[in-house]
């Protein structure tokens, strides 16, 4: 099972690294890609190197796409080539994970109507859909989580779906969770 992440700078660091750490202990392969294909360096200083270039992602050769959040939401939101590769993950059924501001790029751009989902709460607008004050909401292939603080209950949410509950016990049993 392959999953692709996608961050620039202003990442929160707590969300991106937690949740590739979490999918990589249940055997999950995460390819992180930088938006503009560079190293990325999150909110608090801390720079990701050696990045896949989003330029050259393959849509094909993943199961799910993970959006985390921070500042660098406004420019993941504004990539046209984001925006494509959603549509084409939703048109496909695949999974779509976003956690604290990374579920508002779902929402506004259509994907959370008449769905479940949780957000960073003062994040949250009319998005269609049905805001629920939790941290971590799954409604079919869409998995939300509402901030940095569920970023581990997000990972394993994840972790569930795509490898089943056996790998998620395993997991947190590895970790003392």
């Amino acid at each position: 099972m392959k999953v692709c992440m996608i961050i620039t700078d202003g990442f929160e660091e707590i969300e991106a690294i937690g949740t590739f750490a979490i999918l990589r202990r249940g055997s999950v392969d995460v390819d992180v890609y930088s938006l503009l294909d560079k190293d990325a360096t999150g909110r608090f200083g801390i720079t990701c190197t050696n990045l896949k270039p989003f330029s050259q992602i393959k849509e094909e050769d993943y199961e799910a796409l993970i959006l985390p959040g921070g500042p660098e939401y406004v420019a993941i939101e504004a990539s046209t080539k984001v925006q494509n590769l959603i549509k084409s993950f939703s048109k496909k059924d695949k999974y779509m994970c976003a956690i604290c501001a990374g579920p508002t790029i779902l929402g506004r751009a259509g994907y959370l109507k008449n769905k479940n989902y949780t957000c960073f709460t003062s994040m949250n607008e009319d998005f269609g859909g049905t805001y629920i004050d939790k941290y971590v909401v799954t409604d079919g292939k869409i998995i939300t989580g509402r901030s940095a603080a569920a970023t581990i209950d997000f990972g394993f949410a994840i972790l569930k779906e795509l490898m089943g509950e056996k790998a998620e016990k395993e997991t947190k049993e590895e970790i003392y969770y």
